[in-house]
């Protein structure tokens, strides 16, 4: 247990010193590319109709799944039983990549450098959002970047957290597995519709706890930070459904009751215009300056969390 707490401590003190180890050494371009080759694969050998792309989307995710846990306790095992430290040096590298609070940040404030060049924050917001930037104004880049901050809180830092608490570095690598299938394959058009709803639906269930977590812990980080906690957990509680997913908006609502801003509306997808109700009030215009509030959002909800996760840790440790 002392083991799983320290890689879990490491793991966070090293996400936020450095972020993203850099180039193609992480865990979820492995994962990315182990999806790419299966999804090819089995386009070639399921049936090209809706059944087929139904059962070949669920054998992917069962493999992804079986592969990432099993792979990531065989190598921890085998490590721990060489040497402690070794499995502890290996199981802190995995829990510092589960954790993506600094990228996060790094990846939204590019886009508030850009605030005064359309070209360039649409290129900077391009890079962390699915939809399509080429037409978007000041106010579009501004609400996709807060809006994308608010919803990878949850994806990104406190629902990693919570697995790698409960079940140490495997159960946060099957997590991001099961994210990055959804964030490669959850679409709902014509090439993904079948094929993808068994990773839209693991997801939605992976995050159901995590992301309703995020909400009131961004609830209370409103009120720590000195925004406005009362109007978050009003807006949280009236529009936390306004979202075709069951989670995205319950993250993005308390956000943007927070702010006073509103998020939301309808936005273009693969050259598609897609209605999307709204969240939250429209107190004010959103400003480049929501950028570094939901920034302080995000830290404050994952600091919290950590703190949460490791006293919890600890005290079981001791019970036990």
């Amino acid at each position: 247990m002392i083991y799983h707490l320290t890689a879990l401590c490491t793991g966070f003190f090293v996400d936020l010193l450095l972020g993203d180890p850099l180039g193609g050494f992480h865990i979820v371009v492995w994962i990315g590319k182990g999806i790419s080759l299966l999804e090819r694969a089995f386009r070639r050998i399921f049936p090209k109709n809706m059944r087929g792309e139904f059962w070949g989307g669920i054998l992917l995710v069962l493999l992804i799944c079986i592969c990432s846990l099993s792979l990531s306790i065989g190598v921890l095992t085998v490590l721990y039983l060489i040497h402690p430290a070794a499995g502890l040096a290996a199981e802190s590298f995995l829990c510092w990549q589960c954790l993506a609070m600094r990228s996060l940040k790094k990846e939204s404030m590019r886009v508030y450098e850009n605030r005064n060049d359309l070209v360039g924050a649409r290129a900077a917001v391009g890079r962390i959002v699915g939809r399509d930037t080429d037409k978007l104004d000041f106010s579009g880049v501004f609400r996709a970047c807060v809006e994308t901050v608010a919803e990878n809180s949850s994806d990104g830092e406190i629902a990693p957290m919570l697995y790698l608490a409960l079940g140490g570095a495997p159960l946060g690598v099957l997590y991001k597995a099961i994210n990055t299938m959804d964030s490669m394959l959850g679409y709902k058009n014509e090439r993904y519709l079948y094929f993808g709803r068994a990773a839209a639906k693991l997801d939605d269930a992976a995050n159901f706890i995590p992301a309703r977590v995020t909400a009131i812990l961004t609830v209370v980080s409103a009120w720590v930070m000195g925004l406005d906690g009362s109007n978050a957990f009003r807006i949280f509680r009236r529009d936390r459904y306004q979202h075709a997913s069951p989670n995205s908006a319950q993250t993005e609502a308390a956000c943007a009751g927070a702010l006073h801003i509103q998020l939301g509306g309808t936005a273009s997808y693969f050259g598609k215009p897609v209605e999307k109700p709204t969240i939250g009030d429209n107190d004010r215009p959103i400003e480049a300056e929501d950028i570094i509030r939901a920034n302080r959002l995000l830290y404050a909800s994952g600091t919290i969390c950590f703190v949460l996760c490791a006293l919890v840790k600890g005290v079981v440790m001791l019970l036990c």
